[in-house]
């Protein structure tokens, strides 16, 4: 498996489909699965739509509408980082990868930036009626599908089966793995 590299000090995988397909909902069972085999990982979920996660009226959003470029409000148990950008700015998924402390991870998992050139899991649903995305992708290097009879997929990609977490995770740990080997 040929790993693209992209500036990041842990390895980095995304997990590419439409929406719809189940990306979040695999990732929530992913979690618990990777973190109960030792790793710590980090996530970047990108989204399409402007979301407001601060009260009107609170001090940390009456401090970023004040000004403030970057913002970390910091609480008993968590922190939250706040990088407000000028209107109609283009996301980079590395300065999204920069955003994380990278010393206390061993994986990021990107949700999104599917033109992003990393590595990636593709989900695909035979049911969902929508294009394979590796057949444009060459940085996909696994697809987690429910395998429709009839439709081979090419002997470069691993296949996974979508509805089995366990079966997924454990490539993850086998590509968190290789990544340290390629780092020597």
């Amino acid at each position: 498996m040929t790993i693209p590299k992209i500036s990041a000090r842990v390895p980095v995988l995304g997990i590419a489909a439409f929406s719809g397909t189940g990306k979040t909902t695999l990732i929530e069972k992913l979690l618990p699965l990777l973190t109960s085999s030792g790793l710590r990982t980090g996530l970047v979920k990108a989204s399409h739509h402007t979301i407001e996660p601060d009260a009107p009226g609170k001090d940390s959003y009456r401090l970023r509408h004040a000004g403030a470029a970057q913002l970390v409000l910091s609480m008993p148990g968590r922190s939250i980082c706040y990088t407000e950008y000028p209107q109609d700015y283009q996301r980079q998924l590395a300065e999204q990868l920069q955003l994380l402390n990278q010393d206390s991870l061993d994986l990021i998992l990107v949700e999104g930036f599917r033109e992003a050139a990393i590595a990636k899991i593709e989900l695909h649903r035979s049911d969902y009626d929508k294009p394979f995305l590796f057949l444009d992708d060459p940085h996909i290097i696994a697809v987690a599908w429910d395998k429709n009879p009839g439709i081979h997929l090419p002997e470069h990609l691993t296949e996974l089966d979508i509805n089995s977490p366990g079966h997924i995770a454990r490539f993850i740990e086998q590509f968190c793995q290789t990544y340290e080997r390629g780092q020597e």
